[in-house]
C-alpha cells in the first residue's frame, strides 16, 4: 500500500511533463528588481532565466501598470517598486506587492539552461 501523501502519483505514460511554475516571469522579475534595483537588464534576465529581450518587455509591462518606476542614473537605470500596489487579479487584490516580496524576497540566479 502506498502513502498518497508522501509519494507522487505514478504517471500512466512516458509523456514528458510540462514545465510550469506558480509565479510568472513578471513576478520573478519584480522580485529580482527588489533584490537589486540597480541591476542591468542582462543581470535581471539571467536571474529570472529569460532572454534580455523578454526582460525588457516585462519591465515595460511593469512600468506601464505602475508596479515599478524606472529612473535614468548616468548610463544605467534605477528601478523603484511601488510596494503598496495591489495584485491585479480580483482573488488576490486584497494583497500588495510588498507582501509577495516579504515572502519570496531572496533570489538566487537561475543556472544556465534552467527555467
Amino acid at each position: 500500500m502506498t502513502d498518497s501523501i508522501t509519494e507522487p502519483p505514478t504517471p500512466e505514460t512516458d509523456a514528458p511533463v510540462k514545465p510550469w511554475t506558480f509565479l510568472t516571469h513578471h513576478a520573478h522579475l519584480l522580485l529580482a528588481i527588489a533584490e537589486n534595483p540597480d541591476a542591468r537588464v542582462q543581470e535581471l534576465a539571467d536571474t529570472v532565466g529569460v532572454s534580455p529581450r523578454a526582460a525588457l518587455s516585462i519591465i515595460a509591462d511593469l512600468v506601464e501598470a505602475g508596479y515599478i518606476r524606472r529612473e535614468r542614473v548616468g548610463r544605467r537605470n534605477h528601478y523603484s517598486i511601488e510596494r503598496n500596489r495591489p495584485f491585479r487579479h480580483p482573488s488576490t487584490a486584497a494583497h500588495s506587492v510588498d507582501e509577495m516580496i516579504a515572502v519570496f524576497g531572496t533570489f538566487a540566479p537561475v543556472p544556465p539552461g534552467k527555467d
